[in-house]
């Protein structure tokens, strides 16, 4: 008989962002940006619990709202702008295993700053974290135009290769091997790696590959006025939970 793995999905959403204030809860269409991280996660058939970490009140309430749990304020010393991500992943894991009384086998580290990952994008990097056993499963997107073979440094004025040397009039389907960057969506890890405070980086981590279309990193102003445009051609429809309208 197999047994059905332990899963928590944690979502970061500090209240203090800078570039666009109150970026986690900012309107993005419909709903607040961090209702589609939370849906998705809620529709995932691999997650166990859904789980919001916050130094803000407002962010809790929505939250909980669309039917995350969000049953603690973050501490004052993980909520900062240098505060590493590993340890508030680990601090909302066991204050969870503490008050359920559970142990998980694997964390999720699900960002709500990338609104375009689904359930199935969660559940298919999810699989690959079981069926591997591996440190972690990371999300990440194949770079055409940003290949690091394009990618320059810049030395007394001078152009001048920084890592890999580039062929003149090399087309993009002539730069190789093919590159990848993390998308900043999804980190699956075993429970033992955050732990040990490890997040991604080992020998044996795994690639989810994304598509383009699901990666938007929302950072900047621009950023949310794109994904704006990209949610108006394929809209989703959320219910909250608990509605306080």
């Amino acid at each position: 008989m197999n047994i059905k793995p332990k899963v928590l999905a944690v979502i970061l959403a500090r209240g203090g962002s800078k570039a666009i204030p109150k970026k986690n809860i900012a309107l993005l269409n419909d709903h607040p940006l961090i209702a589609y991280t939370i849906c998705e996660a809620l529709r995932s058939k691999t997650i166990t619990d859904v789980v919001v970490s916050s130094d803000d009140k407002r962010i809790i309430e929505v939250a909980k709202e669309y039917g995350a749990l969000a049953p603690f304020i973050r501490p004052k010393e993980l909520s900062g702008d240098k505060a590493k991500p590993v340890l508030c992943d680990l601090h909302a894991t066991k204050y969870m295993e503490e008050n359920k009384g559970i142990s998980y086998d694997y964390v999720v580290e699900l960002l709500c700053t990338n609104p375009f990952k689904t359930s199935e994008d969660i559940d298919n990097a999810m699989q690959l974290q079981f069926e591997s056993n591996a440190d972690s499963v990371i999300g990440v997107m194949r770079l055409d135009d940003h290949h690091p073979i394009r990618i320059k440094k810049i030395e007394n004025g001078f152009i001048r290769e920084f890592c890999l040397p580039e062929i003149p009039e090399s087309t993009r389907q002539d730069l190789k091997p093919d590159a990848y960057i993390r998308n900043g969506s999804i980190y699956s890890m075993r429970r033992d790696m955050l732990e040990k405070g490890i997040r991604y980086g080992t020998e044996n981590s795994i690639a989810y590959i994304m598509p383009r279309e699901r990666t938007v990193n929302i950072d900047e102003p621009m950023d949310l006025e794109i994904a704006r445009i990209l949610m108006e051609k394929n809209p989703r429809t959320y219910i909250k939970k608990v509605d306080k309208t």
